[in-house]
């Protein structure tokens, strides 16, 4: 429900849209995950909506998938004085781990990022392979 406003539109409206923590009004935001299991590893479906590709980190550090998206925006509007009429700031992150083992590498694991959902392919896990920390290409 809009509520109404003297400026013809409800300042909160876009706000309240924000993709973070939105325990103040009752529900958390987190990001929704579907889990797949195909013949030769997962494929996860990240749901990210109102990110970039840009706001989106990958890493694969001592067996644990990382994924971190973070965003800052800053609204500005003036009358025609010059005046505020609003100036809102956000910022925020999350993330989300998932252990996939010791054995794989970074290019073993494939993401792409398209129409607001990250999609990585994750191979079951290799044995006897030694990870490193290096973060993963995100195509899109």
């Amino acid at each position: 429900m809009m509520m109404p406003s003297i400026f013809g539109e409800n300042l909160l409206s876009d706000w309240m849209d924000f993709p973070f923590d939105r325990s103040f009004f009752g529900t958390k935001e987190t990001m929704k995950t579907d889990v797949r299991e195909v013949d030769n590893g997962y494929e996860l479906d990240i749901d990210l909506p109102g990110f970039e590709k840009e706001d989106i980190k990958a890493r694969l550090s001592e067996g644990y998938l990382t994924i971190t998206a973070a965003k800052a925006e800053n609204k500005e509007e003036k009358d025609q004085n010059g005046r505020y009429i609003r100036r809102e700031r956000y910022s925020g992150s999350m993330s989300r781990s998932f252990y996939v083992g010791n054995g794989l590498k970074e290019e073993d694991i494939h993401a792409k990022f398209e129409n607001g959902i990250l999609k990585l392919s994750v191979p079951k896990n290799k044995k006897n392979e030694i990870e490193q920390n290096n973060y993963i290409s995100i195509e899109g």
